[in-house]
């Protein structure tokens, strides 16, 4: 029994659950027809949106499309308008133009009709001026030739007067600015000359020892140095008076050292000036290299370097030679510096435009001349040589280099101070020749510049005409020579000016 219970159990067990898989075979399988059916549904769902999508897309597209159609047929209907009315606008320009050529035509017909009426007329006027003028058409036109000629030539006068007055003003100014800067930055010291040289003795005893024994010792060191010595009561000095300051200055170096040695005979005095002038000759050489140091000039000869440092001891009229030269250098230098130039070239020249001085004494000639001819002998360039011979206007200059050094040496000798002359006589010489100018009959005025190197005198062109004004200059030159005591040279220039007055009212 149990056992057909456990059978029966079974095998409602297995009835039981086929039928619960029956049913969820069942109920699967319409959740999965369900599930297409809602798939089937979807699909389409979404294929009718897409095509409702799509349409309405196309639509749009038309719908665009339509409306730039038209947009595009009104814009080709406005230009089409367009052309329409520059056509008609064309065709009603050229039925104007045909109607101007019209005008035209028949204008010049009228002009030509015109001309030849106003030729007509013109042709009995000229023969009628003719006839109350007693002129013919070519006298007639040279004179109208000649009054317009006239009148051009003054206007050309006037206008060229006028762009000479400013131009001299406008130079005048800037050669003014140009010469202060150059001489405020080459001040210089004033220099005084001198003749004579002072010894200081140990004591008065030493006056004997100098003089020796009946004179010899002072005998032997003046024929040996060419100097005077002057011992007089002074006390404790000897005076050295010489016009060559190089010989002066070998005497008092010898002196000293004759002093200094204790020994003064003539044998020793003889060896202490030959010593004397073996250092006076390293001191001018050193001096000479000193110059061309401080000016920046290279490449000199030996020789003009020795010569240079000669002129240490030649003065011009109290003024130093070497140290006029210097300056001379800077102001050339300064000048054309501002003016453009070449300044290496015009320091070059104006440091070597006095270098004649060194030997003038032992050479014949000019100091300008004597220096060209150094220049020329040691290798110096055509340049330099113009401007040493030009610059007293021996010479024409050929550079403005060579006009700068002039002016440098101008300034240089005619600044105050610069030479020794005390002021009254400096002013009574410029009045002198200032007089000696005015006693000549036709004379207006005269003017002494440059520190007396110059007078410009003005005559009155009525009474002097230009024969007599270049006469004149000579017989001034001439009394100036005979009556006058000056340095260097004076320029005598004679100036004749004629001036037309008138006045438009």
């Amino acid at each position: 029994m149990a056992l057909v219970a456990i059978g029966v159990g079974f095998y409602v067990g297995y009835i039981f659950r086929k039928k619960t898989a029956e049913v969820k075979f069942h109920s699967a399988e319409e959740a999965s027809k369900k599930m297409l059916d809602d798939a089937k549904t979807n699909i389409e769902a979404k294929q009718k949106e897409s095509i409702l999508e799509a349409k309405e897309e196309v639509h749009k597209l038309r719908t665009e499309f339509d409306k730039e159609s038209r947009e595009r047929r009104t814009e080709l209907q406005r230009l089409e308008r367009r052309l329409l009315q520059k056509e008609e606008s064309l065709d009603k320009k050229h039925e104007l133009v045909e109607k101007k050529e019209e005008n035209f035509k028949h204008q010049e017909q009228e002009l030509n009709n015109q001309k030849v009426k106003v030729e007509q007329l013109l042709q009995k006027q000229l023969v009628e001026l003719q006839r109350i003028a007693n002129l013919s058409f070519d006298q007639a036109k040279v004179l109208l030739l000649a009054r317009v000629e006239d009148e051009i030539k003054h206007e050309t006068a006037m206008l060229i007067k006028e762009y000479e007055t400013k131009a001299k003003e406008e130079g005048d100014k800037k050669a003014r600015n140009i010469i202060s800067l150059a001489i405020q930055r080459c001040a210089a010291d004033h220099v005084a000359e001198t003749t004579v040289s002072v010894v200081a003795l140990p004591n008065d005893e030493m006056k004997g020892r100098i003089i020796g024994r009946e004179g010899r010792n002072i005998r032997a060191l003046e024929t040996l140095t060419g100097i005077d010595l002057i011992i007089d009561d002074t006390p404790e000095a000897v005076i050295l008076s010489g016009f060559d300051p190089i010989r002066r200055e070998v005497a008092r170096i010898a002196l000293e050292k004759l002093i200094v040695d204790g020994r003064i005979h003539p044998a020793r005095i003889e060896e202490m000036v030959e010593k004397a002038q073996k250092e006076v000759e390293q001191k001018i050489r050193e001096e000479g290299e000193q110059a061309t140091f401080e000016t920046g000039v290279n490449g000199l000869h030996p020789e003009l370097i020795r010569l240079l440092g000669r002129l240490k001891y030649r003065t011009s009229y109290g003024q130093n030679v070497l140290k006029h030269s210097i300056e001379v250098a800077h102001l050339s230098a300064v000048m054309a510096s501002e003016l453009g130039l070449d300044a290496t070239l015009a320091k070059r020249a104006g440091l070597l435009h006095d270098i004649g001085k060194s030997v003038d004494h032992e050479v014949e000639g000019p100091h300008v001349t004597i220096g060209a001819d150094l220049a020329k002998k040691y290798k110096e360039s055509a340049d330099i040589i113009n401007a040493i011979a030009a610059h007293h206007g021996d010479e024409a200059f050929i550079t403005v280099e060579a006009v700068l050094v002039a002016a440098a040496d101008a300034i240089s000798a005619a600044r105050p101070g610069a030479r020794r002359e005390t002021l009254e006589s400096y002013i009574k010489r410029l009045q002198t020749l200032e007089e000696i100018a005015n006693k000549f009959e036709g004379v207006e005025k005269s003017y002494a510049i440059q520190a007396g190197r110059e007078i410009r005198i003005i005559v009155k062109p009525d009474k002097v005409d230009h024969a007599q004004s270049i006469g004149m200059a000579r017989d001034i030159v001439k009394c100036i020579e005979e009556t006058l005591d000056y340095p260097g040279q004076i320029k005598v220039v004679v100036i004749r000016e004629t001036r037309a007055v008138d006045y438009a009212k």
